[in-house]
């Protein structure tokens, strides 16, 4: 995370608050499942395949599948080229528009909650580096390891910063959890669509900051 400009500590915190709102939306659609959170699901699908049978697996199961299709997807679009950022922030953000539009068609297709599990993953692939991610930017457990590691060194003495970053990206997407949660309580689908309208703007100035 250190290797990221503060540019891109401002998008990446950004992105993370838009995250955490989008999952907080998402849980409460689904009734405690989640689009970012796939060792969530993976939990989740192995409890109810004992709890309420095999079928009800299918979409926590689903979420995961949706959630690395989307990273792989994100992948091949951003590969080594920075200026492609924003094509991925830009999808991210058509693919949480359509499944607020599809909310509002059919209230009760769960399915359609594999668009934002999709998009989540893809904004994992904004910052990578030896192929993996450098910046986790829509799940909170890789960010809380590098906030522990970087108390490590704050304690013997090796940084005195570190920390700093892991613990701004955690209490955005935190921030943006509750964000999500009071907007749908006020919104309901329409919740959606305004985290849309917040990453299609978050598009523009990834890829405007990707051309400088």
């Amino acid at each position: 995370m250190r290797e990221v400009s503060r540019r891109g500590l401002a998008l990446s915190l950004a992105l993370s608050g838009v995250a955490g709102y989008v999952d907080a939306v998402g849980f409460i659609e689904t009734g405690g499942l989640f689009v970012s959170f796939m060792s969530g699901n993976s939990t989740q699908a192995g409890v109810e395949v004992w709890a309420d049978g095999p079928l009800r697996a299918l979409l926590p199961l689903g979420l995961v599948v949706a959630f690395v299709a989307g990273v792989a997807a994100g992948g091949v679009v951003v590969g080594a080229h920075a200026r492609r950022r924003g094509v991925v922030v830009a999808g991210s953000a058509a693919a949480v528009a359509l499944c607020a539009i599809v909310g509002f068609a059919i209230p009760h297709s769960e399915w359609r909650f594999a668009l934002l599990a999709a998009a989540m993953g893809a904004l994992n692939t904004l910052y990578l580096a030896d192929g993996r991610a450098r910046i986790a930017i829509t799940y909170a457990t890789g960010t809380l390891v590098s906030l522990g590691l970087a108390l490590a060194a704050l304690v013997t003495g090796r940084s005195s910063t570190a920390w700093r970053r892991p613990l701004l990206l955690w209490a955005s997407l935190a921030a943006g959890a509750v964000a999500g949660a009071a907007a749908h309580r006020w919104l309901g689908d329409g919740a959606l669509l305004a985290a849309a309208l917040a990453l299609a703007a978050l598009a523009v100035a990834v890829g405007t900051a990707a051309r400088r």
